[in-house]
C-alpha cells in the first residue's frame, strides 16, 4: 500500500526558509517521478515542481531559483527546500506520485508566510 506523509510546514516570516519532507512507503522514491503541489486558500491545487526517476527537476516559474526538490534514497523520502519565501507561497503543500493509472497524494502540510 502506497503512503505519502508530508511534514515540515509551519509559520515563517517573508524571506525565511523551510524544508518540507515527503516520507514514502510502498514505493521506491528514486524509481518514480514525483511532484510537489500546493493549494492556497480559495484556489485550485497547482504544481510546484517535479523530480524524475533520473533525478531531473522542473519547477514552475514562480518558484524557480527559490525552491529545490531533492530526495534521499536511504530514507526513501523527497524534500522541498524553500528559500526567500513570500506571502504568496502560503498554501497547503502536497506530495504526489503517479503509479500506472493511480495517483497517490499525501495529506499535506501547511506553510504560512506572514510577518
Amino acid at each position: 500500500q502506497v503512503q505519502l506523509v508530508e511534514s515540515g510546514g509551519g509559520v515563517v516570516q517573508p524571506g525565511g526558509s523551510l524544508r518540507l519532507s515527503c516520507a514514502a512507503s510502498g514505493i521506491i522514491v528514486s524509481k518514480n517521478r514525483m511532484g510537489w503541489y500546493r493549494q492556497a486558500p480559495g484556489k485550485q491545487r497547482e504544481l510546484v515542481g517535479t523530480i524524475t526517476s533520473g533525478g531531473s527537476t522542473n519547477y514552475v516559474d514562480s518558484v524557480k531559483g527559490r525552491f529545490t526538490i531533492s530526495r534521499d534514497t536511504a530514507k526513501n523520502a523527497m524534500y522541498l527546500q524553500m528559500n526567500s519565501l513570500k506571502p504568496g507561497d502560503t498554501a497547503e503543500y502536497y506530495c504526489r506520485v503517479d503509479l500506472f493509472t493511480t495517483v497517490y497524494w499525501g495529506k499535506g502540510t501547511l506553510v504560512t508566510v506572514s510577518s
